[in-house]
């Protein structure tokens, strides 16, 4: 299942980061904690450098927690931070500041020295698409100025937001890097939506994405979907998975296309509870 998606705003705004790092304090880099290795943009590690470095695991509220932590540790490096949020509740949020001050000691004591009252931090924020970085903006400048979307692609390039916690925030569009290696990659961007789903064949990617949770998650998936038990044929339960929700054509035919939205759908909302895709 190739996935490749590169769009022509991607590789203006890979430019535009290297051209725009000079004038930032520090990265803020988003992924989604349900997929920390697959939202990981290797091109943004490289393009920073040494620059210090904040990475944020949003939707943590859809990850399993004890995984979550896993993942905190095997990330963290001297010039780098790392905290589970919500951006859309605000949760985590209020310990970016500390994790900034601690980053940037020295900054901060070389402007004090310099009778700097007011010292404004600089931050790049930067991430994969449709992992939360409007929607983080928003929260932390307590209104609607980045634009949000449950697509990616929603943001299509840079803007300064200002915040009440002498953090300025420059925006980017989402990017994607232009070969995706691994299919558990592709897979686990698409499963997520970080991948638009109008390029996808979605009843596919919808019956890839059954197996894995059948494979990982067997009880969330009986319990969710009232099933007596799992079968060793994902078809089969996809099948079994239509016919309680209703998914049925004329004819007694499965409607694939319906319960194939209704799965994305509803583990995209955590209606499964909390699932992580990868492990440290």
């Amino acid at each position: 299942m190739a996935i490749n998606w590169f769009p022509g705003h991607m590789a203006r705004t890979k430019r535009e980061i290297k051209e725009n790092l000079k004038l930032v304090d520090v990265v803020v880099e988003i992924r989604d904690a349900r997929i920390i290795k697959a939202s990981k943009n290797p091109d943004i590690e490289s393009i920073c450098g040494s620059k210090p470095r904040i990475i944020l695991l949003n939707k943590s509220d859809l990850s399993e927690e004890s995984i979550t932590k896993q993942w905190i540790s095997y990330l963290l490096e001297d010039n780098v931070r790392v905290l589970a949020v919500n951006c859309n509740t605000g949760q985590g949020l209020k310990s970016i500041r500390p994790m900034l001050n601690e980053l940037l000691e020295e900054k901060h004591n070389r402007m004090k020295k310099k009778g700097v009252a007011k010292i404004v931090d600089r931050a790049m924020v930067v991430g994969i698409p449709n992992v939360g970085k409007s929607s983080f903006i928003n929260k932390m400048a307590k209104s609607s100025i980045a634009k949000i979307g449950d697509r990616p692609g929603v943001t299509k390039s840079k803007q300064w937001i200002k915040t009440k916690l002498g953090i300025e925030l420059m925006d980017t569009p989402g990017i994607l890097w232009p070969k995706l290696e691994s299919e558990e990659t592709q897979l686990n961007l698409a499963f997520t939506g970080a991948i638009k789903d109008e390029i996808m064949d979605i009843e596919n990617l919808a019956l890839m994405l059954l197996k894995v949770l059948c494979r990982d998650y067997p009880d969330r998936v009986i319990n969710r979907y009232k099933l007596d038990e799992l079968s060793e044929e994902p078809l089969e339960n996809m099948n079994n998975i239509a016919k309680k929700r209703g998914a049925i054509l004329s004819g007694k035919e499965i409607n694939y296309n319906r319960v194939s939205i209704m799965l994305l759908d509803e583990f995209r909302g955590g209606k499964l509870g909390p699932i992580s895709l990868e492990r440290p």
